[in-house]
Protein backbone atom coordinates (compact mmCIF):
# COMPACT_ATOMS: atom_id res chain seq x y z
CA UNK A 1 0.00 0.00 0.00
CA UNK A 2 2.01 3.25 -1.26
CA UNK A 3 1.71 6.15 1.27
CA UNK A 4 -0.27 8.92 0.36
CA UNK A 5 1.96 12.09 -1.56
CA UNK A 6 1.37 14.37 1.07
CA UNK A 7 2.68 12.97 4.16
CA UNK A 8 1.17 13.86 7.68
CA UNK A 9 -1.66 15.43 6.14
CA UNK A 10 -4.82 15.62 8.03
CA UNK A 11 -7.71 14.75 6.25
CA UNK A 12 -10.76 17.88 7.59
CA UNK A 13 -13.42 16.62 5.38
CA UNK A 14 -13.06 13.10 7.49
CA UNK A 15 -13.74 15.14 10.45
CA UNK A 16 -15.96 17.70 9.90
CA UNK A 17 -19.17 16.81 11.95
CA UNK A 18 -17.97 13.38 13.47
CA UNK A 19 -18.61 12.48 17.19
CA UNK A 20 -15.15 12.06 18.86
CA UNK A 21 -14.64 10.94 22.50
CA UNK A 22 -11.44 12.09 23.82
CA UNK A 23 -10.39 10.72 27.05
CA UNK A 24 -8.15 13.31 29.38
CA UNK A 25 -9.10 16.27 27.56
CA UNK A 26 -7.81 18.42 30.16
CA UNK A 27 -3.97 17.02 30.16
CA UNK A 28 -1.57 18.90 27.73
CA UNK A 29 -1.44 16.71 24.93
CA UNK A 30 -5.43 16.06 25.83
CA UNK A 31 -6.05 20.03 25.59
CA UNK A 32 -4.04 20.38 22.18
CA UNK A 33 -5.93 17.35 20.45
CA UNK A 34 -9.35 18.96 21.07
CA UNK A 35 -8.31 22.38 20.08
CA UNK A 36 -7.16 20.37 16.77
CA UNK A 37 -10.34 18.11 16.33
CA UNK A 38 -12.45 21.45 17.42
CA UNK A 39 -10.44 23.39 14.46
CA UNK A 40 -11.49 20.37 11.97
CA UNK A 41 -15.24 20.66 13.37
CA UNK A 42 -14.95 17.48 14.92
CA UNK A 43 -18.78 17.19 17.56
CA UNK A 44 -15.87 16.48 20.77
CA UNK A 45 -16.82 15.31 23.98
CA UNK A 46 -14.58 15.05 26.47
CA UNK A 47 -13.90 12.76 29.79
CA UNK A 48 -11.64 13.48 32.02
CA UNK A 49 -10.74 14.47 35.90
CA UNK A 50 -10.30 18.44 36.25
CA UNK A 51 -6.95 19.62 35.45
CA UNK A 52 -3.88 19.04 38.20
CA UNK A 53 -1.76 22.05 37.39
CA UNK A 54 -2.78 25.88 37.63
CA UNK A 55 -2.07 27.63 35.28
CA UNK A 56 -3.13 24.42 32.45
CA UNK A 57 -3.65 24.58 28.70
CA UNK A 58 -7.10 23.29 29.36
CA UNK A 59 -8.27 26.15 31.08
CA UNK A 60 -5.88 28.61 29.12
CA UNK A 61 -7.84 27.96 25.64
CA UNK A 62 -11.04 28.14 27.74
CA UNK A 63 -12.43 24.20 26.07
CA UNK A 64 -15.22 23.56 29.13
CA UNK A 65 -17.12 26.32 26.43
CA UNK A 66 -16.32 24.77 23.47
CA UNK A 67 -16.80 20.67 23.91
CA UNK A 68 -18.58 18.64 25.81
CA UNK A 69 -17.16 18.79 29.17
CA UNK A 70 -17.46 15.66 31.62
CA UNK A 71 -16.08 14.69 34.40
CA UNK A 72 -14.83 10.94 35.44
CA UNK A 73 -12.65 8.76 36.46
CA UNK A 74 -11.92 6.23 34.24
CA UNK A 75 -11.22 3.71 37.30
CA UNK A 76 -15.21 3.77 37.51
CA UNK A 77 -16.33 1.33 34.62
CA UNK A 78 -20.21 2.47 34.93
CA UNK A 79 -18.78 5.89 34.04
CA UNK A 80 -17.21 4.83 30.71
CA UNK A 81 -19.62 2.44 29.84
CA UNK A 82 -23.16 4.87 30.67
CA UNK A 83 -20.82 8.20 28.47
CA UNK A 84 -20.26 5.87 25.40
CA UNK A 85 -23.78 4.21 25.57
CA UNK A 86 -25.14 8.08 25.21
CA UNK A 87 -22.86 9.77 22.76
CA UNK A 88 -22.27 6.47 20.29
CA UNK A 89 -18.40 8.10 19.63
CA UNK A 90 -17.43 7.59 15.72
CA UNK A 91 -13.68 7.82 16.85
CA UNK A 92 -12.42 6.99 20.71
CA UNK A 93 -8.95 9.00 21.29
CA UNK A 94 -7.82 7.38 25.08
CA UNK A 95 -5.20 9.60 26.50
CA UNK A 96 -6.77 9.55 29.81
CA UNK A 97 -3.39 8.42 32.48
CA UNK A 98 -1.03 8.78 35.04
CA UNK A 99 1.67 10.15 32.59
CA UNK A 100 4.79 10.79 34.99
CA UNK A 101 7.52 8.67 35.37
CA UNK A 102 8.54 10.08 38.96
CA UNK A 103 5.12 10.24 40.52
CA UNK A 104 4.67 6.14 39.89
CA UNK A 105 7.15 5.49 42.19
CA UNK A 106 5.14 6.73 44.66
CA UNK A 107 1.94 5.92 43.71
CA UNK A 108 2.43 2.42 42.14
CA UNK A 109 -1.06 1.07 42.68
CA UNK A 110 -2.81 4.50 41.20
CA UNK A 111 -0.55 4.10 38.38
CA UNK A 112 -1.77 0.91 37.24
CA UNK A 113 -5.62 1.37 38.26
CA UNK A 114 -5.49 4.35 35.83
CA UNK A 115 -3.50 2.93 33.01
CA UNK A 116 -4.18 -0.75 33.15
CA UNK A 117 -7.69 -0.76 34.56
CA UNK A 118 -8.85 2.40 33.41
CA UNK A 119 -7.71 1.06 29.65
CA UNK A 120 -9.56 -2.14 30.65
CA UNK A 121 -12.90 -0.18 31.23
CA UNK A 122 -13.15 1.21 28.50
CA UNK A 123 -12.22 -1.88 26.26
CA UNK A 124 -15.33 -3.57 27.92
CA UNK A 125 -17.53 -0.27 27.49
CA UNK A 126 -16.42 -0.16 23.55
CA UNK A 127 -17.73 -3.56 23.66
CA UNK A 128 -21.05 -2.51 24.00
CA UNK A 129 -21.80 0.02 21.26
CA UNK A 130 -23.73 -0.66 18.37
CA UNK A 131 -22.64 1.91 15.40
CA UNK A 132 -19.13 1.47 13.89
CA UNK A 133 -16.32 2.85 16.02
CA UNK A 134 -12.81 3.26 15.61
CA UNK A 135 -10.66 3.32 18.80
CA UNK A 136 -7.32 4.51 19.20
CA UNK A 137 -5.49 4.27 22.81
CA UNK A 138 -2.49 5.91 23.30
CA UNK A 139 0.40 4.63 25.30
CA UNK A 140 4.14 5.68 25.59
CA UNK A 141 7.31 4.80 23.50
CA UNK A 142 8.34 3.89 27.24
CA UNK A 143 6.45 0.33 26.74
CA UNK A 144 9.36 -1.58 25.14
CA UNK A 145 11.91 -3.91 27.25
CA UNK A 146 14.60 -0.81 26.82
CA UNK A 147 17.98 -2.41 27.15
CA UNK A 148 19.34 0.70 26.71
CA UNK A 149 21.23 0.03 22.88
CA UNK A 150 21.91 2.23 20.45
CA UNK A 151 19.03 0.74 17.98
CA UNK A 152 15.69 2.33 17.99
CA UNK A 153 12.85 0.17 19.03
CA UNK A 154 9.82 -1.46 16.56
CA UNK A 155 6.27 -2.45 17.21
CA UNK A 156 7.05 -6.20 17.53
CA UNK A 157 9.93 -5.72 20.10
CA UNK A 158 9.06 -6.92 23.70
CA UNK A 159 7.78 -4.94 25.60
CA UNK A 160 8.36 -4.47 29.51
CA UNK A 161 9.13 -2.06 31.79
CA UNK A 162 11.67 -0.81 34.73
CA UNK A 163 9.73 1.85 36.57
CA UNK A 164 5.62 1.61 37.46
CA UNK A 165 4.61 4.22 34.87
CA UNK A 166 6.30 2.01 31.77
CA UNK A 167 5.29 -1.23 33.23
CA UNK A 168 1.73 -0.31 33.26
CA UNK A 169 1.73 1.03 29.99
CA UNK A 170 3.55 -2.15 28.38
CA UNK A 171 0.48 -4.10 30.66
CA UNK A 172 -1.97 -1.82 29.06
CA UNK A 173 -0.62 -2.65 25.48
CA UNK A 174 -1.12 -6.12 26.46
CA UNK A 175 -4.92 -5.63 27.51
CA UNK A 176 -5.18 -3.92 24.22
CA UNK A 177 -4.10 -6.61 22.07
CA UNK A 178 -6.14 -9.31 24.18
CA UNK A 179 -9.13 -6.89 23.50
CA UNK A 180 -8.90 -6.49 19.89
CA UNK A 181 -7.59 -10.17 19.04
CA UNK A 182 -10.77 -11.63 21.40
CA UNK A 183 -13.28 -9.52 20.95
CA UNK A 184 -13.24 -7.42 17.34
CA UNK A 185 -14.25 -9.77 14.68
CA UNK A 186 -17.63 -11.56 13.48
CA UNK A 187 -17.58 -14.24 15.82
CA UNK A 188 -20.59 -14.14 18.64
CA UNK A 189 -18.67 -13.24 21.46
CA UNK A 190 -17.25 -9.85 19.46
CA UNK A 191 -18.32 -6.89 18.07
CA UNK A 192 -17.86 -6.81 14.54
CA UNK A 193 -17.98 -3.00 13.55
CA UNK A 194 -15.36 -1.91 16.32
CA UNK A 195 -11.41 -0.95 15.20
CA UNK A 196 -8.62 -0.78 17.71
CA UNK A 197 -5.20 0.52 17.51
CA UNK A 198 -2.67 1.82 19.88
CA UNK A 199 -0.13 4.80 19.46
CA UNK A 200 3.34 4.81 20.48
CA UNK A 201 5.08 8.02 21.12
CA UNK A 202 6.71 10.42 24.05
CA UNK A 203 8.88 13.08 25.39
CA UNK A 204 6.49 15.53 23.81
CA UNK A 205 7.26 19.30 24.13
CA UNK A 206 5.05 22.30 23.11
CA UNK A 207 3.69 25.58 24.42
CA UNK A 208 0.91 24.93 27.67
CA UNK A 209 2.64 21.82 29.31
CA UNK A 210 3.01 23.07 33.10
CA UNK A 211 3.24 19.44 34.45
CA UNK A 212 6.26 19.15 37.03
CA UNK A 213 9.24 17.00 36.93
CA UNK A 214 9.27 17.49 33.18
CA UNK A 215 12.32 19.16 31.95
CA UNK A 216 10.84 21.61 28.96
CA UNK A 217 7.90 23.19 31.47
CA UNK A 218 10.62 22.99 34.64
CA UNK A 219 12.70 25.03 32.38
CA UNK A 220 10.07 27.55 30.99
CA UNK A 221 9.15 28.12 34.81
CA UNK A 222 13.08 28.81 35.83
CA UNK A 223 13.92 30.80 33.00
CA UNK A 224 10.26 33.25 33.83
CA UNK A 225 11.24 33.55 37.43
CA UNK A 226 15.12 34.28 35.99
CA UNK A 227 16.36 31.31 37.96
CA UNK A 228 18.91 28.60 36.83
CA UNK A 229 17.15 25.33 34.88
CA UNK A 230 18.09 22.62 37.49
CA UNK A 231 18.67 19.45 34.99
CA UNK A 232 18.93 16.08 36.89
CA UNK A 233 19.66 13.75 34.00
CA UNK A 234 22.01 15.80 31.45
CA UNK A 235 23.47 12.76 29.80
CA UNK A 236 20.08 10.70 29.09
CA UNK A 237 18.85 11.07 25.28
CA UNK A 238 15.23 10.92 24.45
CA UNK A 239 13.19 11.13 20.92
CA UNK A 240 12.08 14.75 21.36
CA UNK A 241 8.75 15.72 19.45
CA UNK A 242 6.50 18.67 19.42
CA UNK A 243 3.19 17.48 20.58
CA UNK A 244 1.41 18.48 17.19
CA UNK A 245 3.97 15.75 15.60
CA UNK A 246 1.94 12.07 17.61
CA UNK A 247 -1.22 13.84 17.80
CA UNK A 248 -1.02 14.50 13.33
CA UNK A 249 -0.45 10.73 13.78
CA UNK A 250 -3.38 9.64 16.02
CA UNK A 251 -5.45 11.80 13.43
CA UNK A 252 -4.31 10.05 10.67
CA UNK A 253 -4.51 6.69 12.17
CA UNK A 254 -8.11 6.96 12.79
CA UNK A 255 -8.71 8.56 9.36
CA UNK A 256 -6.96 5.24 7.81
CA UNK A 257 -8.45 2.89 10.02
CA UNK A 258 -12.13 3.86 10.18
CA UNK A 259 -11.54 2.35 6.22
CA UNK A 260 -9.13 -0.19 6.54
CA UNK A 261 -9.35 -3.15 9.78
CA UNK A 262 -5.86 -4.52 8.76
CA UNK A 263 -4.36 -1.61 10.72
CA UNK A 264 -6.01 -2.54 13.88
CA UNK A 265 -2.22 -2.72 15.57
CA UNK A 266 0.06 -0.85 17.46
CA UNK A 267 2.32 2.25 15.96
CA UNK A 268 5.13 4.40 16.61
CA UNK A 269 5.09 7.82 16.62
CA UNK A 270 8.47 9.68 16.80
CA UNK A 271 10.66 11.96 15.45
CA UNK A 272 13.56 12.02 13.01
CA UNK A 273 17.06 10.60 14.37
CA UNK A 274 18.48 13.83 14.47
CA UNK A 275 15.78 14.69 16.97
CA UNK A 276 16.73 11.79 19.39
CA UNK A 277 19.03 14.36 21.44
CA UNK A 278 20.49 14.26 25.75
CA UNK A 279 18.87 16.78 27.93
CA UNK A 280 22.07 18.92 27.82
CA UNK A 281 21.55 19.72 24.01
CA UNK A 282 17.73 20.42 24.94
CA UNK A 283 18.18 22.50 27.74
CA UNK A 284 21.42 24.53 25.68
CA UNK A 285 18.80 24.39 22.32
CA UNK A 286 16.27 26.16 25.03
CA UNK A 287 18.96 28.55 26.20
CA UNK A 288 19.20 29.78 22.48
CA UNK A 289 15.81 31.48 22.31
CA UNK A 290 15.71 32.57 26.04
CA UNK A 291 18.78 33.44 27.61
CA UNK A 292 19.70 31.59 31.02
CA UNK A 293 21.59 29.27 32.58
CA UNK A 294 21.47 25.34 33.57
CA UNK A 295 22.50 23.33 36.29
CA UNK A 296 24.15 19.73 36.62
CA UNK A 297 21.65 18.40 39.87
CA UNK A 298 22.61 14.64 38.77
CA UNK A 299 21.41 12.53 41.66
CA UNK A 300 23.13 8.94 41.84
CA UNK A 301 20.52 7.99 44.25
CA UNK A 302 17.49 9.30 42.77
CA UNK A 303 15.10 6.89 41.06
CA UNK A 304 15.97 4.82 37.51
CA UNK A 305 15.03 6.81 34.58
CA UNK A 306 16.30 5.23 31.28
CA UNK A 307 19.56 6.62 29.88
CA UNK A 308 18.77 5.45 25.89
CA UNK A 309 15.52 5.46 24.13
CA UNK A 310 14.32 5.83 20.51
CA UNK A 311 11.52 4.48 18.18
CA UNK A 312 11.43 3.15 14.69
CA UNK A 313 8.83 4.79 12.42
CA UNK A 314 8.97 3.21 9.23
CA UNK A 315 5.50 1.58 10.10
CA UNK A 316 3.71 4.30 10.51
CA UNK A 317 5.71 6.16 7.19
CA UNK A 318 4.78 3.16 5.06
CA UNK A 319 1.04 1.93 6.16
CA UNK A 320 -0.46 5.06 6.75
CA UNK A 321 1.62 7.92 5.30
CA UNK A 322 2.63 9.81 8.21
CA UNK A 323 5.94 11.28 8.44
CA UNK A 324 7.20 14.19 11.25
CA UNK A 325 7.33 17.71 9.70
CA UNK A 326 9.75 19.55 12.35
CA UNK A 327 12.93 19.41 13.08
CA UNK A 328 14.70 19.31 16.42
CA UNK A 329 15.70 23.05 16.04
CA UNK A 330 12.24 23.92 14.73
CA UNK A 331 10.39 22.24 17.31
CA UNK A 332 12.48 23.69 20.24
CA UNK A 333 12.25 26.71 18.89
CA UNK A 334 8.10 27.29 18.10
CA UNK A 335 8.08 25.56 22.08
CA UNK A 336 10.13 28.10 23.84
CA UNK A 337 8.56 30.97 22.03
CA UNK A 338 5.13 30.06 22.88
CA UNK A 339 6.15 30.20 26.36
CA UNK A 340 8.42 33.64 26.39
CA UNK A 341 5.35 35.44 24.50
CA UNK A 342 2.94 34.00 27.05
CA UNK A 343 5.09 35.18 29.83
CA UNK A 344 6.98 38.48 28.72
CA UNK A 345 4.29 39.59 25.93
CA UNK A 346 1.16 38.53 28.10
CA UNK A 347 -0.43 37.12 24.46
CA UNK A 348 -3.30 34.79 24.44
CA UNK A 349 -2.36 31.05 24.62
CA UNK A 350 -5.36 30.44 22.29
CA UNK A 351 -3.54 32.54 19.69
CA UNK A 352 0.10 30.97 20.18
CA UNK A 353 -1.80 27.46 20.42
CA UNK A 354 -3.84 28.55 16.82
CA UNK A 355 -0.47 29.81 15.03
CA UNK A 356 1.54 26.57 15.70
CA UNK A 357 -1.00 24.71 14.35
CA UNK A 358 -1.78 26.74 11.25
CA UNK A 359 2.63 26.67 10.85
CA UNK A 360 2.33 23.13 11.54
CA UNK A 361 0.22 22.28 8.57
CA UNK A 362 1.49 24.48 5.71
CA UNK A 363 2.77 22.10 3.06
CA UNK A 364 5.90 21.57 2.93
CA UNK A 365 8.28 22.21 0.15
Amino acid sequence: MPPPTQLSAVDSTFWKGRRVLLTGHTGFKGSWLALWLLELGAEVTGLAQPPENEPNLFDQLSLDRRLHHRLGDIREPQVLADLLREIQPEVVFHLAAQPLVRRSYTEPADTWAINVMGTIHLLEALRCLQKPCTAVLITTDKVYRNIEWLYGYRENDPLGGHDPYSSSKAAAELAIASWRASFCGRQPHQTPHLRIASARAGNVIGGGDWAADRILPDAMRALGRHEPIGVRNPAATRPWQHVLEPLSGYLRLAERLSGDAQLADAFNFGPQLEANRSVRELVEEALQHWPGQWLDQSDPSAPHEAHLLNLVIDRAHHELGWAPRWDFATTVKRTVQWYRRVHENHASALACCLEDLQAYQEPSD
